[in-house]
């Protein structure tokens, strides 16, 4: 039988192809037996280890953060982290839900093993009538060779709490001279407490004075801390009392409104403010921060979610009248206090200092490495 011409040109083509398929999946299933990984895909990475609020907080202490946190501000000012600005997803009241707030943020440092994202979910007042804290949060930290996460640290706020002390901790190094060794707690809840202890840890207080609407809590704080770090903590009658009583004022209140006033401060007094970390909060009056040698943790955070943006909307600043970055000085690219001068530290939590802490949690439980 005899075929189009066509036809018998098209037919050693054909078989050509099929030779060539046939080479090829030889070659895949060659491939595949000596890299199981791609046939087995995802079952050969072993899941994230979770960590539990109650092994974390045995093991994870204000000492191993401070140093972490410290130099991940002077990466940052370098350039160094990739931090995006937070993301907040608000949570408003309804017969489901709420009230309530959820922020994310999270960063990587530059050269170091591990990236964390961190989930924080604040003011759920309402969970105290169930017999629940008012917040939670997790922290997944991942591999940075392989993008794999390595650990989920249930850390329900003490992490960010840790971390956020030890940024207290550094301003206090840095801005704080020692002889200023009389401190204040506007507000005296759990991030007072992280407060408390880490700057204790860089700084010899003799003596605080502490403020806080709730006068249970604040007497119960004022208890508990003296007990903990040796030094006399008074309940004070009001805010006025224990700003102009002290040479280093930490204000942590929930940022509804403004605490202080210029009038109650020492000339020479330190002010480290962690309450707004949202455009609807404000702790510090802005002719306080004009008068000041403004710094923040992150310009460019601080502008749009910390004190500083309540200065710039007023007018009594503008960006180019914040001194530095706290990174800045960690760095030694400017000089911290230099003299009798007012200073504000502008801490709006970074996701540098969340890179850093996820490390060190990685470090100390899943690495069981001595710090």
């Amino acid at each position: 039988k005899s075929f189009p011409r066509e036809a018998k040109e098209k037919r050693p083509a054909s078989r050509i192809i099929r030779r060539h398929r046939s080479m090829l999946q030889r070659i895949f299933r060659q491939a595949a037996r000596r890299t199981p990984f791609y046939t087995r895909g995802l079952a050969t990475v072993s899941p994230p280890k979770l960590f539990s609020y109650e092994e974390i907080k045995a093991n994870v202490m204000e000492k191993h953060a401070i140093q972490s946190v410290e130099e991940a501000f002077g990466m940052l000012a370098k350039g160094k982290v990739d931090v995006p600005i937070p993301m907040h997803i608000g949570i408003e009241e309804s017969s489901e839900a709420g009230p309530g707030d959820c922020h994310i943020k999270g960063g990587y440092i530059y050269g170091t093993k591990t990236w964390t994202v961190k989930l924080a979910n604040v003011s759920f007042y309402k969970n105290v009538e169930k017999g629940l804290p008012p917040g939670s949060g997790i922290f997944v930290v991942i591999d940075a060779t392989n993008g794999f996460p390595l650990a989920i640290f249930q850390e329900n706020r003490y992490l960010t709490d840790l971390r956020t002390g030890a940024a207290g901790a550094v301003s206090v190094k840095h801005f704080a001279a020692r002889e200023h060794t009389k401190v204040c707690f506007l507000g005296t809840g759990m991030i007072a407490q992280a407060m408390a202890r880490a700057s204790s840890e860089v700084q010899g207080w003799t003596e605080a004075f502490c403020y806080g609407l709730d006068t249970k809590m604040t007497e119960s704080f004022c208890k508990e801390m003296e007990g903990q770090l040796g030094f006399k903590f008074n309940v004070c009658e009001s805010a006025e009392e224990a700003v102009s009583s002290a040479d280093v004022i930490f204000t942590q209140t929930p940022g509804n409104k403004q605490v202080l006033e210029k009038s109650w401060l020492k000339p020479h007094a330190t002010i480290i403010a962690s309450g707004s970390d949202q455009p609807t909060k404000n702790e510090i009056p802005a002719d306080v921060m004009a008068s000041s040698k403004m710094v923040c943790d992150l310009v460019r955070q601080c502008k749009s979610v910390g004190e500083l943006r309540t200065a710039l909307k007023e007018g009594t600043m503008t960006e180019e009248d914040v001194y530095a970055e706290i990174g800045d000085v960690v760095n030694g690219t400017k000089p911290g206090r230099e003299g009798d001068e007012l200073i504000v530290v502008d801490l709006t939590g970074t996701g540098a200092q969340d890179a850093a802490i996820g490390q060190v949690a990685v470090d100390v439980l899943l690495h069981g490495k001595a710090m």
